[in-house]
């Protein structure tokens, strides 16, 4: 029997369609990630093979779970920790303060001094504002100045947040914290969570080399590029190509091998990892003499839990059922909804599913990023339960 508290070991191959005849999912209220822990190890494989001289520093922020960070870090990888209690997650999964950099461009002051107090030397900055703050707070701080590179085309852009002025403001920022008496030690950017303009890689890379060769100047060592994130979760051919888009640039405008290269992949490693698996608990049957008939299904996740994906990460689901698959099941255009009173919670309306029941199950794959940490129990429905397993 399946334990939630437990790793549950399995040979060869997680079978989804076997879990569900064991576990009595149908009896629960709430829906159950199943989480493959052995995923993690794959996917640092893939990195590594494809991009071996960047190292990638897990973005917490994707996925907190502290299991995941644990494997991740028994793996080798870095992280990308945003805030205090980020931190605080990856040291205690066993993170040295060698091993996360403080990737948040505007940090509060405290968490600035709690960085302090466990040596988390390395720290992102993009205004003059966190230059005089990290003066004042933590002036033993290595800065790693963040600048604006934006893909045309990204899942989740985030240059209107976050990012200098490559051309106004780099060289400023700097000659702010030369006059500071601080230390400069790298570039950094990102393209934008979920990229799909791949040349952006090659033109931040660029860039940075110009911003490389101005802290030289000034008399810096500059010796960390940090690349950012953007690389897809589920794609390893897509990732293969971005990878090779990197590499080259790296060979062109950062040969130096004592040039650290870091990045802060999240999605990349954790989205294949969790498939969710829901109940159906009502349904609507639509009949129309002018359109085919459409199944409306209500499950017991939605925006407001694991699906927030939705809203937040513009992620589109893929809904998968259970039923014994032949050639002549019918299959009709299907709504899914969430279990919230609000109208807004509506996870997809364009699937194609047989004609299912109550009680009946649906799975939805790479549900790992941007889905655990952000679901609610709103209107009192519970977030997901988690079932983790790994390979024997």
């Amino acid at each position: 029997m399946y334990k939630f508290e437990e790793i549950n070991l399995y040979q060869e191959k997680l079978d989804l369609k076997e879990f569900v005849k064991e576990v009595n999912i149908e009896e629960m209220d709430e829906p159950v990630n199943i989480c493959d822990l052995s995923v993690l190890a794959k996917k640092y494989t893939t990195w590594l093979r494809f991009m071996p001289r960047v190292k990638p520093y897990y973005a917490v922020k994707c996925n907190d779970d502290g299991r995941i960070v644990k494997e991740l870090a028994n793996l080798g990888t870095g992280f990308d920790c945003a805030s205090k209690n980020e931190i605080k997650l990856a040291l205690e999964m066993g993170a040295s303060p060698e091993s996360i950099i403080f990737a948040n461009p505007c940090k509060p002051a405290s968490h600035l001094r709690y960085a302090k107090e466990k040596r988390i030397m390395t720290s992102t900055v993009d205004t003059e504002y966190e230059i005089y703050k990290i003066a004042k707070h933590y002036p033993e701080s290595n800065l790693v100045i963040r600048f604006l590179c934006e893909a045309k085309d990204a899942q989740c852009p985030l240059g209107d947040k976050f990012g200098c002025n490559a051309e106004a403001d780099a060289a400023s920022l700097m000659l702010l914290a030369k006059s500071l008496s601080l230390s400069v030690t790298g570039i950094s950017f990102h393209v934008g969570s979920g990229c799909n303009d791949f040349p952006a890689y090659n033109r931040a890379i660029s860039i940075a080399k110009n911003l490389f060769k101005f802290g030289e100047m000034i008399g810096y060592n500059m010796k960390i590029l940090d690349i950012g994130g953007g690389f897809p979760g589920a794609d390893d051919d897509k990732f293969a190509t971005i990878a090779e888009i990197v590499n080259a640039s790296l060979e062109k405008y950062f040969p130096d091998e004592n040039v650290e290269i870091i990045s802060e992949p999240g999605r990349f490693f954790v989205a294949s990892a969790y498939t969710l698996v829901c109940k159906i608990h009502a349904k609507r049957d639509v009949r129309s003499e002018k359109k085919a008939d459409l199944r409306m299904y209500y499950i017991n996740d939605g925006v407001y839990g694991s699906f927030n994906c939705i809203l937040y990460d513009h992620q589109k689901v893929t809904a998968e059922h259970f039923l014994e698959e032949n050639d002549n099941l019918q299959k009709f255009k299907t709504l899914i909804w969430g279990p919230s009173c609000d109208a807004l919670d509506k996870i997809t309306d364009d699937a194609y599913l047989p004609n299912l029941s109550c009680g009946d199950l649906i799975a939805f794959p790479n549900m790992g990023a941007y889905t655990v940490p952000i679901a609610s129990p709103f209107n009192g429905f519970l977030v997901p339960k988690t079932l983790y397993f790994k390979a024997n």
